[in-house]
């Protein structure tokens, strides 16, 4: 109960910069569509994936060109970029009522079945910044390809705080 409470009044953002992460620039679509919309109390994110220092969508198959550890490590980076977006529609992550779903794509081989493990990475992150809050439903799938080449993508939905 504690805890709860605890995590119910803590700044999200203040919580990130405890943890020494940043937000990453807010990554500007590559086709026709926003980068998310706001909907009865709802915030959808549309999918995003690791990038480099320049911008590009970091490329690989996992199990093959990237371990698990490593894709672990790319998709909390993305969690970052959802992060990102949030931040860029709500104006403050400490809007976010509480993660509801999250949908991870991971790029891999047909005998790979650790897409749970690399998923991880964002749903970790999640725990790390909003605690209970950040308790979602998820789905982890390998696809055998992603835009751009893309390692790995994920799309979030949030619950918004209705002020």
């Amino acid at each position: 109960m504690i805890l709860i409470h605890f995590w119910r009044f803590m700044s999200f953002e203040k919580r990130l910069q405890e943890l020494g992460l940043e937000i990453p620039a807010l990554p500007q679509p590559v086709a026709n569509y926003v980068p998310g919309l706001e909907a009865q109390g709802l915030l959808y994110i549309s999918g995003q994936g690791p990038r480099n220092s320049e911008g590009q969508f970091i490329q690989g198959i996992v199990g093959q060109t990237l371990t698990v550890e490593e894709a672990y490590q790319l998709a909390r980076q993305t969690g970052l970029f959802l992060l990102s977006v949030a931040k860029h529609q709500l104006g403050s992550l400490d809007r976010i009522e509480r993660i509801v779903k999250l949908v991870a794509f991971v790029r891999c081989g047909t005998d790979f079945m650790q897409q749970p493990q690399v998923a991880n990475g964002v749903s970790d992150l999640l725990g790390e910044v909003f605690g209970e809050r950040g308790k979602h439903a998820r789905s982890a799938v390998g696809v055998a390809a992603l835009p751009g080449g893309m390692c790995f993508e994920a799309e979030l939905i949030l619950q918004v705080c209705s002020d």
